[in-house]
Order: structure tokens, then sequence, then C-alpha cells
């Protein structure tokens, strides 16, 4: 139930006369089911993230599986932030493996996929630092065992943040193809991408929420409160480059699923087309927030996230614009992530499936009506929005916001985003429709 996967022992009996079948019955069985599981494997594990139980949960509930399916461990415990990283950059002996394996939360996992990305174009001669390099796919598979916060990323491409299922996919050999952003600052690499990159409130409640580590996961509600109080808003210019014929669009009903068709047609389809087969658009304008999900953002507190039509590996980003609103309007916005609503079916939002975007900031003003009503009357209102206008650094406002990452803080404003279409593999196969289980509860409908 709810995508979750449990062992279970079955006990196979058949007339004496009959074991030699049944026996080369077994055999086949074994030899679809193992061809491509992995037996040795490469793990870190963050003791630090989350709730501090990524060691405790891969001995209690991890090994034993692997153990188990004679699955063979290499298990290092980080020390130190971006140290999986660069083991893998550098020290890693990745010959051996037939995949990595990370024990923590997205952070632990933007690590994993820094290190594998980097170290596959230094193998291959190709430079991981120009914007407009076509990259190389990465051979070895990555596996998530969830110990983090919020787990985003294994809750959208499982549809569960359970430790047991995520293992048991990995020791059954699932692969699922995943799109990757990399994101340049005046053609000079910062980061790579493959959940959310979000400017204003989104890239405002991260940096905020820095500041308040030692709540927890808490540290997020509060911080986001804030910003909405807050009420920013940010001037700037978005360009973008629209992925034309493909299956799809961010408004479908339709989700990315196991074996999902749309990723397979448009992945195959962008991949061989060039990036100069269209025409860029730009929008010019006032935000509250410039969102790009790769994929749906799902998590627990959003179980359709931040764009639901979203696809793991059709080469696609989806760009969502909020412009400036009223507070009460973008609330209705912020709810809709956790309901059955459309939401972008808003005026003030608008949305864009596209394979590379760029954007410059100019500055920023703030219109929050909390800050105004501290000075008391009209005149001085007058006042303080023209002191924020004239000089946008003033301390009242921010002259700028910056990029969350992935979790991750960007000071730089001003980026240019191209998306790789599959650049690494997962040990998953995506959300699975429940019809999946229907069947597999009722033998009969086999």
């Amino acid at each position: 139930r709810q995508h979750r996967w449990r062992c279970a022992e079955v006990t196979f009996t058949c007339p004496e006369g009959e074991l030699s079948v049944m026996l080369l019955l077994l055999l086949l069985l074994l030899l679809l089911f193992t061809a491509n599981r992995p037996k040795h494997l490469l793990i870190y594990i963050n003791p630090y993230g989350g709730k501090r139980q990524g060691k405790r949960i891969y001995e209690q509930k991890v090994a034993p599986l692997f153990a188990a399916a004679g699955v063979s461990t290499d298990v290092i415990v980080t020390e130190y932030a971006n140290h999986a990283r660069d083991h893998l950059r550098t020290e890693a002996e990745l010959k051996k493996y037939d995949g990595v394996v990370c024990v923590g939360g997205d952070g632990m996992f933007s690590e994993i996929i820094h290190g594998l990305i980097w170290r596959t174009q230094i193998d291959g001669a190709v430079d991981p630092n120009c914007p407009d390099e076509t990259l190389q796919t990465c051979s070895l598979r990555i596996g998530i065992i969830p110990a983090g916060s919020t787990d985003c990323i294994c809750f959208a491409t499982v549809g569960t943040n359970d430790p047991v299922t995520s293992a048991l996919h990995i020791i059954v050999g699932d692969s699922q193809p995943m799109d990757v952003c990399s994101v340049h600052h005046n053609n000079a690499f910062l980061r790579y991408s493959v959940s959310l990159l979000g400017y204003g409130f989104y890239g405002d409640v991260l940096t905020d929420s820095e500041r308040k580590r030692w709540m927890g996961p808490a540290r997020y509600d509060l911080s986001g409160l804030k910003m909405f109080l807050t009420h920013h808003y940010y001037e700037g210019t978005v360009s973008y480059l629209p992925a034309r014929g493909i299956i799809g669009t961010p408004r479908d009903a339709a989700r990315c699923r196991s074996g999902c068709v749309v990723c397979q047609h448009n992945g195959k389809l962008l991949t061989e087309r060039s990036e100069n087969d269209g025409e860029w658009r730009t929008i010019r304008g006032k935000f509250l927030a410039i969102n790009a999900a790769s994929m749906s953002c799902a998590c627990p507190r959003s179980p359709k996230g931040l764009s639901p039509a979203a696809h793991l590996a059709d080469g696609t980003t989806d760009l969502i614009l909020v412009r400036k609103c009223s507070r009460f309007d973008f609330l209705r916005h912020l709810l809709r992530h956790t309901s059955k609503d459309d939401q972008f079916d808003l005026t003030f939002v608008e949305v864009h499936r596209v394979r590379r975007f760029r954007f410059t900031p100019r500055h920023c003003q703030s219109d929050s009506d909390l800050e105004l009503d501290l000075l008391g009357n009209a005149s001085k209102r007058q006042i303080f929005s023209q002191i924020c206008r004239d000089h946008p650094a003033c301390g009242c406002a921010p002259a700028y916001s910056c990029w969350n990452c992935d979790g991750e803080i960007l000071t730089h404003t001003a980026i240019d985003v191209r998306v790789h279409c599959q650049l690494i593999k997962l040990f998953a196969r995506g959300i699975e429709e429940p019809a999946v289980f229907e069947d597999l509860a009722n033998p009969c409908a086999i």
C-alpha cells in the first residue's frame, strides 16, 4: 500500500516426477530477475542529516537486506560537507562498483550526483564547465536510502520515503533515467539541479531558514510564514527556449509513471534535436517567485508537488512564473500545492515547458503592507515606498533574492540553466499505478 514494498517468502512445491521441470523454471526466473541486479555497491552514509538517524537506518533496516541478497558493500560514513563529492571526484575506484548509494537526504544525493557527473565528464575528456557542452551519461546507477528532512527526490521517484522499499528497488536492480540541469553564471559552472530551482519566495525562505538550523525541520515553516508576510517581489527578465514538438504540457492531468511513454518519446526526440531548433522568448516583469521544476517536487506535505505533470526524463523543465499579486492571491497559489485544485489556473501564474532558460535580475521593490503599517500614516508610507524604490539596497528591502538550488543557496542571481536529458540513472522505476498493486493482491487477475 502507498507504494511500499515488503519482503516475503515463497515456497515452491511440485510432484516428485516434475522436479526437473520445476528446477528449470526456477533457473529461468533467477536469470530473469538477476540480470540487472547489483553485486557490489559503494555506500555513503550522512550521520548528520535529518534527525541524525542515517547510520541507524542503514545498519538496522538496509544492511540485513543487502546481506540476504548477496550484495557486497563498501561503506563510507561522511565526516564533513562534500566528503562524498570529493571522494567520488578523486579517490573512488568506480570501475569495481555496480552502483553508488547515498543514505541521507536531498543534500546528500546532491553531493553524489556532483561527484559522479564531474568524474564521468573528466574521464570522458568533456569540459563540465562549458554551458554548451553535451555531457556524457553516467554509467553507474544511484540509489537513495531516505534519511533526511524532506527526501523530495526519493518521494518523487519511488512514491514513498521508506528505507526498506528503496533498498528493495536497489536489490532488484531497477533503473530510472533522470534529467539534470546545469546552472552557469557568466559561462562559469555553479551547480547541478535535479528537482527545484527557485528565485524569490523559495530562495528567501531557504536563506532565512539557514539562520535557524538549530530548530530542525520546523525552521522551514517559520521562515515560510515570515517570507509570506514580508511579500517581497523582484524585477527581472526571463528568457527561455520552449520545448516544441513534444508530447504533454505542464497542465496535463497525467503524471509521470513507471514506464512513462512521455519520457521515452520526448527523451529520444530532444536528445536527437539541436538546441538551435527553436526561438528564444523573453518575459519581463515583477515576480514573487520564479521556479523551475525538473520533477513534480512532490513530498508528504505537497503530494502533487510544485508541478504535478513534470516528468523525470523527458529533457525539459517546467518554468513557473508567479507575478506580483496580493498576499491573498499568493496564499491561494500556495494552498493549491496541498489540494487537488489546478495551481496554474490563476491569472498571475504562468508555466512553460522549456529546454533552457536564462534570468537577469533588475532592482527589487517591496510592497509589504506589514512594513508600511508600522510607519503609522499615509505620508510616511509614501516616504518609505519612495526610499525603497530609489535605494533598493537600503536594508528595508533586499536588492536581490537568491536561488534555491535543490536546497542549496546560489548567491549569483543572473544564471543560465540547461536541461541535460537522462544524464543519470537511479535504482528506481518511477511511481507505479495503483492497479499494479491491485493485480498483485488478486492472483486470479494475473
